[in-house]
């Protein structure tokens, strides 16, 4: 696998006025997972990108982690931080945010 972590973060909008992630702020997230992924020099280990819908919308804004297949769910700002120091940085899941399905 070329990448050691890969983060696809929902940003899809829909036409209809539904719920969606990237509304919300998917792009927003994606472009601060990138930033600390620089900060951490991990460009090559890590990739964060957008991604179209998870299909969890109702949970949105959401993300998912491979190669481990962990959506996160009711993003923040505060709440990406911590899943970026806990589950990137030391493969440690935060089960209070993850999916379950």
């Amino acid at each position: 696998m070329k990448y050691e972590k890969h983060i696809f973060v929902c940003a899809n909008q829909k036409a209809e006025g539904k719920k969606c992630c990237g509304e919300a702020f998917g792009m927003e997230a994606v472009q601060h997972l990138r930033s600390r992924i620089k900060e951490a020099n991990l460009q090559v280990e890590i990739r964060a990108q957008k991604a179209g819908c998870l299909d969890v919308c109702q949970h949105g804004p959401a993300l998912v982690i491979y190669p481990e297949g962990t959506f996160y769910g009711s993003l923040t700002m505060e709440n990406l931080d911590q899943i970026f120091d806990s589950h990137i940085l030391k493969g440690e899941k935060i089960e209070s945010l993850e999916l379950k399905f």
